[in-house]
């Protein structure tokens, strides 16, 4: 009898050994997986979202006494993972254009013509992307996640892991 309760043991702790060295990879390899789904899903539907940006930032009322004009979307894209909320975010290099809103403080500001540098953000949750209008102003994507680099982590090497192309 003791025998048996010996082997079931040492069974218990090798198996327990193997869940906690294979977990951690098995996790890194599916995380990779959802964030390869989640792009390949951004870049089918980046028309319908970068539409969706614009109307939810002019409505912010931000910047103060300034109205959104146009937005021309740059082909500049990064992904990083929200080390918070483990949210998927894709920061999108923009150029905004904005008028100055007849009566208030910006009307004779002689920059309000200027056009804006912006990374646009975007958030990948329960299988959607989506915006809630978000510019980060005066960065493009790749120097908004070193601003930002305490919050997020990178998504890279991505295809190297996979070994599919995104």
């Amino acid at each position: 009898m003791s025998e048996v309760i010996l082997v079931i043991v040492v069974a218990s702790v090798v198996l327990g050994l193997a869940i906690a060295f294979f977990s951690r990879p098995v996790a890194a390899v599916m995380q990779k997986k959802r964030a390869l789904q989640a792009i390949r899903k951004f870049k089918y539907q980046r028309e319908q979202l970068e539409a969706r940006f614009f109307d939810s930032a002019r409505t912010l009322g931000k910047p103060r006494d300034l109205r959104w004009v146009d937005c021309d979307w740059l082909p500049d894209v990064e992904f990083a993972w929200d080390k918070q909320s483990g949210l998927l975010t894709a920061f999108v290099a923009v150029n905004i254009r904005f008028e100055a809103v007849e009566g208030g403080d910006m009307e004779d500001v002689a920059a309000v013509g200027t056009i804006r540098d912006a990374a646009a953000l975007f958030h990948y949750h329960r299988g959607q992307w989506g915006t809630g209008g978000r510019a980060l102003f005066n960065m493009s994507p790749a120097d908004a996640l070193v601003r930002l680099e305490g919050q997020f982590e990178q998504v890279d090497q991505l295809t190297a892991c996979i070994g599919q192309p995104l």
